[in-house]
């Protein structure tokens, strides 16, 4: 199945400096507001109170928001989980009281609700828990840079496309994070997961590209590199864009009815994969062109031929 009638003819690497120029745009803006704004840290990164409470029937959400700032809560995250009658509850860092007394008075404010509520489990995280956590996961993206770079060059024969892939893996995160930032959307662990996964979903595209980057110039190595990429590009684009399309209709099924639960999660895998689409076209073939990418890089063994380059 193809997504278009015919075989399509984009010359994709001729405009290739004005979707340069679209991306330093929105990276710039990005790390603007991640400097002015930062991000809306859950509590697995600042530590705080996490609770579990169970009703005898469904809650109001906005009664229980009430009566925990009476009780002296503020800024408390209740969301529902499981059923309508299980609720879970975030609070901010309490240091002047113990976990007792916060368990206490979670239940009173729950009780004033509905005086059936019970308080089934409550957990204090840290601050320090939750800076090995933030550590813990700028080690993972590091060590996936790594990895990925490695991948694509020995694969490949050459590190102008892995600098290519690392630069596209580099741009979706830091697009995400931007809108995290102007958003002011909750950051939590669940949301460094789908950067993960966007970074996996992402390079899965950037590599079929490479391969059929890799098929063009074995079958004709004396075809101009922009030329190769431009058809290389073109032949994978259906794919592409069903692919991306039928995940999108999935996460964003996910954003509207998953609830504030799955919110931050969907919003990072949705704009995740609308960066991972361009930037595969855009990024990560164009940067390796622009390194100099010609057949001999992937294929070392055959003589250096003219090929006509880019100026």
């Amino acid at each position: 199945m193809e997504f278009f009638s015919h075989q399509t003819d984009f010359k994709f690497m001729a405009t290739r400096h004005v979707w340069y120029g679209l991306s330093a745009i929105l990276i710039i803006a990005s790390i603007v507001m991640l400097f002015t704004r930062g991000l809306n840290l859950a509590i697995d990164f600042t530590g705080g109170v996490s609770a579990q409470a169970n009703f005898p029937a469904t809650v109001d959400l906005g009664a229980v928001r009430t009566q925990l700032a009476v009780a002296g809560f503020r800024d408390a995250q209740v969301q529902n989980f499981g059923s309508l009658r299980n609720i879970a509850i975030r609070l901010p860092p309490q240091p002047k009281l113990g976990n007792q007394a916060v368990h206490d008075r979670v239940e009173s404010a729950l009780r004033a609700v509905n005086p059936g509520a019970t308080v089934q489990q409550l957990s204090v995280v840290g601050p320090q828990v939750g800076s090995q956590l933030e550590t813990s996961a700028a080690w993972a993206l590091g060590f996936t840079l790594l990895l990925i770079f490695l991948y694509i060059a020995f694969r490949f024969h050459t590190w102008r496309l892995s600098f290519g892939a690392i630069l596209a893996v580099l741009h979706d995160p830091i697009l995400v994070l931007g809108w995290f930032a102007a958003s002011q959307t909750s950051f939590d662990l669940a949301v460094v997961a789908a950067i993960l996964a966007v970074i996996g979903y992402s390079l899965n595209d950037t590599v079929v590209v490479f391969d059929r980057i890799r098929e063009r110039f074995e079958s004709n190595r004396r075809l101009a590199p922009n030329i190769v990429l431009d058809q290389s590009i073109n032949q994978t684009l259906s794919r592409t864009i069903m692919t991306k399309v039928v995940t999108s209709i999935v996460v964003v099924a996910l954003l509207v009815l998953g609830g504030p639960v799955l919110k931050g999660f969907s919003e990072a895998l949705l704009i995740g994969i609308l960066a991972g689409t361009y930037s595969s076209i855009y990024i990560s073939s164009a940067v390796a062109l622009e390194c100099g990418l010609t057949a001999e890089h992937i294929f070392p063994t055959i003589k250096k031929t003219a090929v006509d380059h880019l100026p």
